[in-house]
């Protein structure tokens, strides 16, 4: 059996090396041999007449989707090539607002979120009329959010109506979104890891020195935990709402359960690893080999 993984095509430091390395490698003690390819190494063309071509002719059981453009996604799921996950599912998780409007009747407590209106004018300045709207639904303070961005980059607590103006003016002219600000999970939220449908690893992450944001990147450390069942059947429920083969799900923890806070399909996995000695990159291989074995 072959199989494929793809990455971005400029990897941004040596983590997205790792990760595919790791999954690699536990692939080949499986017996799949195993390439590993840029995006860009994969080059499509669609013909006048609508045909479909690719760079590569080789013949893959499976590929390992590393990467969130989703055209090269659907170019490879149009040959017939299975995908881990499938490029629909890395669409819906690649902006956080679609990741939510997927989940909204999937029986989950949602953080409360207004997605700010589009704006292509230059030199315009931020709806103050929208923002108060805003405000009063949400309160302070409140959280900004780009609608696209990993590892906590891109996210702001606006305290007040001024921090809350700047933030707007600074996304203007990105997608980005409001959230209701979940003090209950101040610099803490829990990440689970989803393989199958089944949650089979968990951490705390507790950001330090004031940090709100909990990234294992901007500081926060990982800590062991034992997954108590609401929280497992929420990130399954997430996972399988959007037809993920392997996800990070991360929840808000508060007294009434878990608040459902973002949904990752190509989770990092090596702070977790670290934190908790769960191989997630073999659990991973042996889901990919099992299930591309019984659907041959």
């Amino acid at each position: 059996m072959k199989g494929l993984i793809v990455i971005n095509a400029y990897p941004n430091g040596e983590k997205f090396l790792r990760q595919s390395e790791r999954i690699g490698a536990e692939l080949r003690l499986r017996g799949v041999e195993t390439t590993v390819l840029r995006n860009g190494q994969i080059s499509f063309t669609v013909g006048a007449t609508g045909a479909l071509s690719l760079s590569t002719q080789e013949k893959y059981a499976f590929a390992v989707y590393l990467d969130k453009d989703k055209y090269l996604g659907a170019a490879l799921e149009r040959t017939g090539l299975r995908l881990f996950n499938s490029a629909r599912a890395v669409e819906l998780c690649d902006d956080k607002v679609t990741t939510y409007l997927a989940l909204q009747e999937a029986g989950l407590r949602l953080a409360e979120t207004v997605p700010a209106p589009l704006c292509y004018t230059p030199n315009a300045n931020p709806d103050e009329d929208f923002l108060r709207r805003v405000a009063a639904t949400l309160g302070f303070p409140t959280v900004v959010k780009k609608s696209y961005g990993s590892f906590g980059e891109g996210v702001r607590l606006a305290r007040d109506f001024e921090e809350l103006k700047s933030a707007a003016k600074a996304f203007l002219y990105q997608p980005h979104c409001y959230q209701k600000f979940v003090a209950e999970s101040f610099g803490r939220d829990i990440r689970v890891i989803v393989i199958g449908g089944k949650a089979v690893a968990a951490m705390a992450r507790v950001a330090q020195g004031g940090e709100f944001r909990s990234n294992i990147e901007l500081g926060g450390i990982g800590k062991p935990i034992a997954l108590s069942k609401p929280y497992a059947v929420a990130a399954e429920r997430a996972a399988q709402k959007i037809g993920l083969d392997y996800c990070g799900v991360d929840l808000l923890e508060t007294s009434d359960g878990p608040v459902l806070c973002e949904v990752n399909s190509n989770a990092f996995f090596e702070g977790l690893e670290s934190a908790t000695g769960f191989n997630v990159a073999g659990a991973y291989a042996e889901y990919i080999v099992q299930t591309v074995s019984k659907e041959k």
